[in-house]
């Protein structure tokens, strides 16, 4: 039995907060809302897609300070260890000022019913911090989570473009001003020790290391391990689960470690899809359009490849592609180290191989050879922040005669679990790339995959278009039609 050690220790505004009693599926919004009675930040949908709880969180990496949107639903005020958490009640001057990105969304008519507006205000305000002069494509990948069902967008649009245009000289601005100070802070509240909390029955582990996360799990091996909570924010907002123990290892440096070699890069478990995107984009560059529809800005800063793969969920994003480009996986525990190729880790639905006590370390993305083709495409109800009814990722080498030497598809929301269409990669392999080929090879699919019906789709839709993705591969690919992608521009 161990005893508590140590507070949950951050900034909120300009207030240091240590907290000794934190239940461990409390979630950041409802302290805000109910402990603070900071009722800025909203709760709308209570599942990181209405954008209406955004709030900024400031951390520390690389030794300087970076501050992300974040949605407050679903963030877990386990995870805020080390921390500046920004509300829209701190960014008004003492005198009432309006900040100027509050100022714009006045001028240009941004609010109507007001609902939403607190969330697009900190969405922006994170727009505001990180780019001085973003472009319309930047904009819009900015406010991909926050909806408002009164204006239409186009006035919150202009607010931010004018917001750019005539971006003030000096200005008064909360975290500008205490940069240095908060920097200093943060620095200090990193645990030099794991932090162990008791409230009721529940415990909350906040490991110091990643030797100490390894011991941990061999203790408990049915504790929850959180990084993102993009995924178990909902477990807790929808499901009402009662997770006990939580680890949270969103603040493990060891986690988000990216290693880039002309051979491919290795990525750190704890790295979010936003950390990640330049990296692997800059390998693999159609992984941009779909990184960019994965939730909202707000998830994309929370929620890790890492944590994605190690759900093991059939309809999760990034595990088609990375199978179908040979990626493996390294497992951690406190006897070591396994590594085994990532689609060997899927077994059935629900099951994984990862023992009680392992836990996702990093995975590594191989570059693509030489005469290689990818594409992944993702097949949604609406084009951003959906979860995907299926998504097709599709690899071939070619020969220099235009044959078929390797090929790699893999789907999710096809089975149980992400899955590779082995019989269509025998149809294809050692055959000319051609549409006689293609049309012989979607027939395979039938050998290939059972898939279900669900409200997202039906088994007849499934199928049917991944016969298709397999054939707009191929006329990609054979020049027979140009790609059309939206958002790839990246400002």
């Amino acid at each position: 039995m161990h005893t508590d050690t140590g507070s949950i220790r951050f900034i909120m505004n300009g207030e240091d907060i240590a907290l000794r009693h934190v239940p461990p599926t409390g979630t950041l919004l409802d302290w805000l809302r109910l402990s603070r009675r900071l009722t800025g930040t909203k709760e709308g949908c209570a599942e990181g897609d209405c954008g209406a709880c955004t709030v900024l969180v400031g951390r520390v990496v690389e030794g300087r300070l970076a501050y992300e949107s974040v949605n407050a639903c679903i963030r877990l005020l386990g995870s805020m260890n080390a921390t500046h958490v920004v509300t829209v009640e701190h960014l008004a001057g003492a005198d009432g000022v309006l900040h100027p990105v509050q100022q714009a969304m006045v001028d240009y008519h941004g609010s109507q019913c007001g609902f939403c507006t607190p969330g697009f205000v900190m969405s922006l305000y994170g727009l505001w911090l990180a780019d001085p002069a973003p472009g319309r494509a930047r904009i819009e990948k900015a406010l991909q989570g926050n909806l408002c069902r009164c204006t239409g967008y186009e006035p919150i649009v202009r607010a931010a473009e004018a917001i750019a245009a005539a971006r003030p000289s000096a200005v008064f601005d909360p975290i500008e001003r205490t940069r240095a100070a908060v920097l200093a802070k943060l620095t200090a509240m990193a645990p030099a020790e794991t932090i162990r909390i008791s409230e009721g029955d529940g415990r909350v582990i906040v490991p110091a290391s990643l030797d100490d996360l390894a011991g941990i799990l061999a203790e408990e091996p049915k504790a929850t391990v959180v990084a993102g909570s993009t995924d178990v924010g909902l477990w807790v907002t929808k499901q009402f689960r009662d997770l006990n123990p939580v680890v949270f290892i969103n603040h493990l440096t060891e986690l988000q470690s990216i290693e880039e070699t002309a051979d491919g890069v290795r990525i750190g478990a704890g790295v979010t899809y936003s950390q990640a995107f330049d990296a692997l984009c800059r390998m693999i560059s159609p992984l941009r359009p779909l990184i960019d529809r994965i939730g909202g800005e707000q998830v994309r800063n929370m929620g890790t490849i890492g944590g994605n793969i190690a759900n093991g969920s059939p309809i999760g994003d990034t595990p088609p592609p990375l199978i179908a480009l040979g990626a493996t996986l390294t497992l951690r525990s406190k006897d070591g180290r396994r590594d085994l190729p990532l689609e060997s880790y899927f077994i059935d639905y629900g099951k994984q191989d990862r023992r009680a006590h392992e836990f996702v370390e990093s995975f590594y993305v191989p570059a693509l050879p030489a005469n290689t083709h990818f594409a992944v495409y993702k097949i949604t109800k609406r084009r951003d922040e959906d979860i995907s009814a299926l998504c097709g990722a599709f690899r071939i080498t070619l020969s220099p005669d235009g044959t078929v030497t390797d090929a790699r598809l893999c789907f999710g929301g096809m089975a149980g679990t992400p899955k590779r269409a082995s019989n269509v990669e025998a149809a294809l392999i050692g055959k000319p790339w051609t549409e006689a080929t293609i049309d012989a090879a979607r027939t395979a699919f039938d050998a290939d995959y059972k898939p279900l019906t669900d409200w997202r789709a039906t088994a007849d839709y499934r199928m049917l278009t991944a016969k298709n993705l397999l054939t707009r591969f191929y006329l990609e690919t054979s020049g027979e039609i140009a790609q059309v992608r939206r958002f790839e521009e990246v400002a």
